[in-house]
């Protein structure tokens, strides 16, 4: 499937099995969305629970906050990255924030879907990575699949989460094709794993970036070089276990991510490496990102995007420690 149609057919699942599952989002219904991932849906279940609403961001989470409060599930479509400030203080001082505030007592399954990151030639707003912005925030779960079969699961697990998730779909991966495996998912919705073994060098990284560092590694070994290559999954929490193990016996890490480097999932990851296998790196933690600037017209999204040669340099730079 694509990753398109594996987050459809997950969505499907869920609300088969769970009449509490509603979709709420600018155009989701009849049009299945921007990006067709909701697409049939409309039609199979219903325009009860796969609601078209108005172009109001603050106020589709705060109308699936209510329903969270009444038992439902409800599952929110951002339209595209650079919309969904207008709905950050409800998600932040309301969704992340309401269960701590009844300590407990209360909670918040409300899903928020959000296509992020570039390669697709967009303008401004609809190609950016805001993620660290909300894994920052106490209360929320942040998720982001980069495979379609991790896509297939991964909704269906966030759905099923008490916490609110913020589920952060990589728009360049909704078209490429990978098999699902629609018996079991194999894995828990917060762990890492290791997607390509190696030896020389760690590399790690979420969403899109995963394709991007095998390409990578997949050119270092014609050169030699054996490079490990990590899929985060998860972004907060994060599962360092399998991230560290790999640094242990690699002592270098690469972290790759298209968001803007400074203060960043990547700073942090950096960090937290460096304190907890300080020992085993035989070079600091190289980062390569995007710029810290704002996204530039799509014609230059290629200069300012990682790509697989900046992550070669950067490991190069690691090994020539």
């Amino acid at each position: 499937m694509t990753m398109a149609k594996a987050l459809n057919a997950g969505l499907a699942a869920a609300m088969s099995r769970d009449p509490k599952v509603v979709l709420m989002g600018e155009d989701i219904g009849p049009l299945g969305g921007v990006f067709r991932v909701t697409e049939g849906l409309q039609a199979q279940f219903g325009a009860n629970r796969v609601l078209d609403t108005p172009l109001a961001e603050s106020g589709i989470v705060g109308t699936a906050i209510g329903l969270a409060l009444r038992g439902y599930r409800p599952v929110v479509e951002i339209q595209f990255d650079g919309f969904i400030f207008p709905a950050f203080d409800q998600i932040t001082t309301q969704l992340a924030k309401l269960t701590a505030r009844h300590e407990g007592a209360v909670h918040l399954p409300v899903v928020i879907r959000v296509p992020y990151g570039g390669h697709i030639g967009a303008v401004e707003h609809h190609q950016e990575s805001p993620e660290a912005y909300f894994a920052h925030t106490a209360g929320l779960r942040l998720v982001s699949p980069a495979t379609p079969n991790d896509a297939y699961w991964m909704i269906q697990q966030a759905i099923e989460s008490a916490d609110p998730v913020m589920f952060f779909e990589p728009k360049s991966r909704y078209w490429p094709k990978g098999e699902v495996d629609l018996e079991a998912a194999g894995i828990a919705l917060h762990a890492s794993r290791i997607v390509r073994p190696g030896t020389d060098v760690t590399v790690v990284g979420h969403g899109a970036m995963v394709s991007m560092l095998l390409d990578a590694a997949e050119l270092a070994a014609e050169e030699g070089t054996s490079i490990e290559v990590v899929d985060l999954r998860s972004l907060s929490p994060i599962d360092y276990a399998p991230l560290l193990e790999s640094v242990h016996r690699t002592g270098r890490l690469v972290v790759a991510q298209e968001a803007p480097g400074s203060v960043s999932i990547g700073s942090e990851i950096a960090a937290t490496v460096t304190e907890k296998a300080f020992y085993s790196l035989e070079a600091p933690v190289l980062r390569v990102s995007g710029y810290d600037t704002p996204f530039p017209p799509a014609k230059l999204e290629g200069a300012y995007l990682p790509d697989v040669d900046r992550i070669l340099h950067t490991v190069d730079r690691a090994l020539a420690y």
